[in-house]
């Protein structure tokens, strides 16, 4: 892995703030620090040590500025990616797109076994937050539990602390939404997602060690106030 540096994050930019330039040679990372979608792109681009090359917009998404939607990215969502005269959105598909586009340690391997598990979880991540968030209403300990039983089962597969082994594509889809689940719902339920699940914990451990993930993680209290507001207000 690449060494890492450790940055000094620019402030978010709210509606009184001046758009930057647009497409004039800089890449640009729009994202915002609450934001669980940007955090999977904000990671990918620390772990292959692209900080100079990607530079990170940060927006304020309760006050967010007209000229993003108006010229940058009119769906008006994070994470976006200006690169090469193009507005590029959707977190899989930019984390994908930042694992071949630029240099730095590949984030899939070439064993073809591995890539087409990579593929199954992948497609599973939505369903798996879904269901979780569904059961803060529900039997919260039941139906979210069964979720963190198949990341369990999913992390036995192959030898590592992670789902391929070693850190892939797979995992960064997954942390930022497994990262704020955890303290969520440790806080409101009372729910330790690690307990009887070795591999998770190890998984979330290994993780927390490293600097690239490190600096994306979200201030838990934020994470609460957030959460409790939309899902539970």
């Amino acid at each position: 892995m690449t060494a890492f540096v450790e940055e000094v994050l620019p402030p978010s930019l709210d509606a009184t703030a001046e758009q930057p330039p647009l497409f004039d040679g800089t890449t640009r990372l729009y994202t915002a620090y609450i934001c669980p979608y940007a955090q999977r792109v904000w990671i990918t681009r620390n772990y292959k040590g692209l900080q100079d090359k990607i530079k990170l917009v940060p927006l304020n998404l309760f006050n967010r500025p007209d000229w993003y939607k108006e010229k940058v990215y009119p769906t008006n969502k994070v994470p976006a990616l200006e690169h090469n005269g193009k507005i590029i959105g959707e977190s899989i598909d930019l984390i994908k797109y930042v694992d071949s586009n630029f240099e730095g340690p590949s984030l899939l391997p070439d064993d073809p076994a591995k890539k087409e598990y990579a593929e199954e979880l992948i497609s599973y991540s939505d369903t798996f937050n879904g269901a979780i968030i569904s059961s803060f209403k529900g039997d919260t300990a039941k139906e979210a539990g069964a979720q963190f039983d198949y990341l369990e089962n999913a992390l036995q597969k192959f030898d590592g602390p992670f789902f391929l082994g070693e850190i892939s594509q797979v995992d960064i889809v997954y942390i930022p939404f497994v990262e704020r689940f955890q303290v969520f719902l440790l806080e409101v339920f009372k729910i330790d997602i690690t307990e009887g699940r070795p591999k998770l914990a190890a998984w979330i451990e290994e993780f927390n060690k490293s600097d690239a993930y490190k600096q994306t993680k979200a201030d838990p209290k934020l994470v609460v106030e957030v959460y409790r507001k939309r899902f539970l207000g």
